[in-house]
């Protein structure tokens, strides 16, 4: 196929793009229609407006793009929310396809000095071709490492099998604390996974987030609004702890397509020493293995140690800076790139040279 058989089409509201583009949607969980509809309302910093890139051959539409612009930068549409993006693609587009979508789209970008792409699965097979296409547009991209995100594949598993791959002081943690707090406390489960319940849910939610060791929210209407927004899909699982009626532990999942992502959880400090958000994780996990089939369990971005005693897989995501070379601001962060590579590279053989 070639490139000046595609189009790119810029469009502003994710409700105004065509059935054809609105249908590639929701391969995952941050790439469906609830998700970046939220993104656009709630998700947003001032002065950032979502621009969906549509690519067309003829009157077919091969993918669309999530994007957003700021001040003349072009960015993947993320946010802290995020924990993969990837443009949302025609199945089965072959490599030469995938590279004429980057030759059209680095002609489109090259209105911009910096394109950001992030949370990026850094294995994705679309990824090479499409930066080999934005390579011949001219677009030099700069790799990064985003985050780790941790994740584990229970697929068949039983909540004893899981138990058994975790570490020992996890299995006691969860056993002691959990008989401690359910039966010889009381303490009362809720589950919200539709409609009934949910403002109530969506309110112990919030009191305890409030009462907990969490800095306060960069966009605090966009986790209430994802979960309004999920709920009449059957993607939300929001887990409520309490203790006498009080709500000591909160944390929300989303689900889709066998895989259960955590997207927030919390515990009211007061009762931190009654462990109330291992129990509750613990309780989480338990549901999604038994009940739910899952076939995956993924803690989202970041390296915290928690994370690896409940899954104790690793995946880096990653990302890639796309700088116009003949544009200041492009080659000045090229400049940068290469100084930093070499400074690695230097710091690297004086650690050899020393051993």
């Amino acid at each position: 196929m070639r490139d000046d058989r595609l189009t790119v089409e810029r469009l502003h509201d994710w409700d105004g793009l065509p059935e054809q583009a609105r249908a590639l949607a929701g391969a995952d969980a941050f790439s469906t229609a609830e998700w970046y509809r939220t993104m656009s309302q709630a998700g947003l910093e001032p002065g950032q407006q979502p621009s969906f890139h549509v690519v067309r051959s003829g009157a077919d539409t091969l993918a669309v793009f999530a994007m957003q612009e700021r001040a003349g930068r072009l960015s993947a549409l993320t946010t802290p929310y995020t924990a993969l993006w990837s443009p949302m693609l025609r199945p089965g587009l072959p490599a030469r396809v995938l590279s004429a979508l980057g030759l059209a789209l680095g002609r489109a970008w090259r209105g911009f000095a910096l394109t950001r792409l992030d949370a990026m699965d850094a294995d994705a097979a679309w990824a090479s071709p499409l930066l080999s296409g934005l390579r011949l547009a001219g677009l030099v991209p700069l790799r990064f490492d985003h985050f780790g995100n941790w994740h584990l594949p229970v697929a068949g598993l039983t909540w004893d099998d899981y138990l058994a791959s975790r570490p020992g002081p996890l299995r006691s943690a969860i056993a002691r604390r959990t008989r401690r707090l359910m039966d010889g406390q009381g303490a009362v489960l809720t589950v919200t996974d539709g409609q009934e319940g949910l403002e109530q849910a969506l309110a112990a939610y919030e009191q305890v987030y409030a009462a907990s060791w969490k800095q306060p929210e960069p966009h605090p209407a966009f986790n209430p609004a994802l979960i309004r927004a999920c709920t009449p899909a059957g993607r939300v699982r929001l887990g409520v702890l309490a203790l006498s009626g009080v709500p000591v532990a909160a944390q929300f999942w989303l689900v889709h397509a066998g895989w259960a992502g955590v997207q927030k959880l919390a515990h009211d400090e007061a009762y931190k020493h009654l462990a109330p958000g291992t129990v509750l994780t613990g309780l989480m996990v338990r549901r999604l293995i038994e009940q739910e089939q899952v076939r995956e369990l993924d803690f989202g971005r970041g390296d915290d140690p928690y994370k690896q005693s409940w899954t104790g897989l690793r995946r880096q995501r990653a990302g890639v800076l796309l700088a116009v070379p003949w544009r200041a601001a492009g080659a000045l962060q090229i400049a940068r790139h290469c100084a930093g590579r070499l400074g690695g590279l230097a710091r690297t053989m004086r650690l050899s040279n020393s051993a």
